[in-house]
């Protein structure tokens, strides 16, 4: 188990995220079609997972912008913004953002939460995300993970970007 915050108040998550340097973890994954997605639908690209509690936040929100912005530039990468928000709610917001760069995946069917270690396990938002940034390559090798140590606040994305190289 790892530890993070929510609003100042500890809470559990189920596991510990990736290593770097490792694979990653495989996942299936819901898109706003209602089609599965896996990593290797993604195959070839390097690709930032903004892992979030629900994109009815504000923070979740300003993550997904940043990162939709910051990889929309670059033909190599993609973001995928990954949460328990069902897919038609994920795909609203994207729209109403005009996140094109950005993929939106739905958790809500899922192991991706315990596979990845992110699922809260106590506290307020308990079955839900904690709010975590993992980068792979473009061999789904990890390079950079981010448990962001309190659940309202953004990750670092300075950090995230700079492990895609």
């Amino acid at each position: 188990m790892a530890t993070t915050r929510f609003k100042g108040t500890p809470v559990s998550t189920s596991g510990e995220l990736p290593a770097v340097g490792a694979q990653a973890p495989d996942f299936t994954l819901v898109a706003a079609d209602l089609g599965e997605k896996t990593l290797a639908s993604f195959a070839g690209k390097k690709k930032v997972l903004t892992i979030n509690p629900s994109y009815d936040t504000g923070v979740c929100q300003a993550t997904a912008r940043r990162f939709n912005e910051r990889l929309g530039q670059r033909g190599d990468a993609v973001a995928l913004l990954v949460s328990a928000d069902l897919p038609f709610a994920q795909a609203r917001f994207c729209e109403a953002e005009g996140l094109a760069a950005a993929v939106p995946l739905s958790s809500f069917r899922s192991r991706f939460a315990a596979d990845y270690g992110v699922e809260l396990v106590d506290g307020p938002l308990r079955g839900l995300t904690a709010r975590a940034v993992v980068v792979l390559d473009e061999k789904d090798v990890v390079r950079h993970v981010e448990l962001v140590p309190e659940i309202t606040t953004e990750p670092d994305y300075a950090a995230a970007l700079a492990a895609l190289g």
